[in-house]
């Protein structure tokens, strides 16, 4: 046992230093540690000043309210835009007109097929056949590009021509 005492009282300044040493270094990080913690609390505080609330766990709150109140409201709008969607495909914005000498030479360029139709190709053709004694208007409705009705080849170019614009 004296030998342990002996081995121990020539270590026990090492001990001393090394311990010593330990804690320096802990005091340093304590200190850096501070440090920060201090940086941090500075932001904190610059960040919540004047916002009116009192910490940070009411601000995400309020964030998250915030977030969800705009979710809704873009969920409103997409269905607005949606139904905008649906009934501009279903108008009638497609316009095309012909005019032609529907009698040969016997008048000018007085007849006319206009078609009116949209992206489906449904809607109308109006056909005006015009000579020196009568004037006759023809409608045919479409669906689809085609009508129950036959069509003319002059009221087929019409449609055609109409269905090409975008």
């Amino acid at each position: 046992m004296s030998e342990l005492n002996e081995i121990i009282s020539e270590q026990l300044s090492m001990f001393i230093m090394g311990f010593a040493l330990i804690i320096v270094v802990l005091a340093i990080v304590l200190i850096l540690q501070g440090a920060k913690i201090r940086t941090m609390r500075r932001k904190y505080e610059a960040m919540m000043r004047g916002n009116g609330i009192e910490d940070l766990e009411s601000l995400l709150i309020d964030l998250k309210n915030q977030g969800d109140m705009l979710e809704e409201v873009q969920r409103e709008q997409n269905t607005i835009i949606e139904a905008a969607q649906v009934k501009l495909r279903g108008m009638k914005s497609k316009v095309a007109v012909k005019r032609y000498n529907a009698f040969g030479e016997r008048g000018n360029d007085l007849s006319f097929s206009l078609a009116i139709i949209d992206d489906n190709r449904s809607g109308v053709v109006l056909t005006s056949l015009h000579n020196r004694e009568n004037s006759y208007i023809y409608s045919k409705p479409l669906e689809g590009g085609e009508s129950q009705y036959p069509l003319s080849p002059e009221e087929k170019e019409v449609i055609a021509l109409a269905s090409q614009q975008n």
